[in-house]
């Protein structure tokens, strides 16, 4: 076949090629947000917070406080999706502050933490604690500053797959998490005692949304102080959350030593 003769057939090869490499800047953009990880809220299964974006913030941020009657300060500060975390210190602005490299051009940002629980350059799961809340550095009280960005660039913030709002003060929008509720999420203990009672919160009057009707393994994901328990000559105020029946049940039957379970997170 002559070259004349194939031509016609090597330039629709040609443009067919580059229309496959080729895409408009919205389908560039509903692509990158296809990729995204399925982002989770930076802070522990069950709780509930409220949330606000600053006016005069330039960044796509939003600010989380507690508004589940828990404390905001000192409340664990969790990974909304897995990846590399890296931490920084900005004295004037971020204070402690982590970073984390989802892959893929998308990193999460959370800043003014107390303290940090990993080093610099771990690998993290989704629902791992990565700090703990505070107010360091350019800030007026606890709470979790919280980014998302696509190559360097802030994004409105997603989670679970919905898009959040943008409110400008607390208490007029909320997120309960879901983060480390499932999966592997908490540490394994084992209960004692017959006709245990789960209940909705740490408190005595608070309902019972399961019952442990003999030793049982159960996952604990976070504790916290409440209404103090007496039984088989035990005090104890501490109680822990269980992941797999939603509710907390008195440190006294976790069996365990301790009044507060050691490297668990208060909730």
């Amino acid at each position: 076949m002559s070259l004349l003769r194939r031509l016609p057939a090597l330039i629709a090869v040609v443009l067919l090629s580059l229309t496959g490499f080729s895409a408009s800047p919205a389908q560039a953009a509903a692509d990158a947000v296809a990729a995204a990880p399925n982002f989770k809220a930076p802070y522990p299964c069950g709780q509930r917070w409220t949330y606000s974006h600053h006016s005069a913030e330039v960044r796509r941020a939003l600010d989380f406080v507690r508004a589940d009657g828990g404390a905001t300060a000192g409340t664990p500060v969790l990974a909304s999706a897995a990846g590399t975390a890296t931490r920084y210190y900005q004295a004037s602005g971020a204070g402690n502050y982590i970073v984390i490299d989802h892959g893929g051009g998308w990193r999460t940002y959370y800043f003014h933490l107390a303290a940090y629980s990993v080093p610099s350059g771990a690998y993290v799961s989704q629902g791992q604690q990565i700090g703990t809340t505070g107010s360091t550095g350019n800030s007026s009280g606890a709470h979790i500053h919280y980014e998302q960005l696509y190559n360097g660039t802030g994004q409105n913030i997603v989670i679970n797959g919905a898009g959040l709002s943008y409110p400008g003060s607390y208490n007029q929008a909320y997120l309960t998490s879901d983060n480390g509720c499932g999966g592997s999420g908490g540490a394994a203990f084992n209960t004692w005692g017959s006709g245990v009672n789960v209940r909705s919160d740490a408190r005595l009057s608070a309902p019972v949304v399961a019952t442990l009707s003999g030793p049982t393994s159960v996952w604990v994901v976070c504790q916290k102080q409440g209404d103090t328990v007496n039984a088989e000559g035990y005090t104890n105020n501490w109680w822990s959350k269980l992941r797999d029946q939603n509710g907390f049940v008195s440190n006294i039957y976790i069996d365990h030593p301790s009044a507060q379970l050691p490297g668990v997170p208060l909730c």
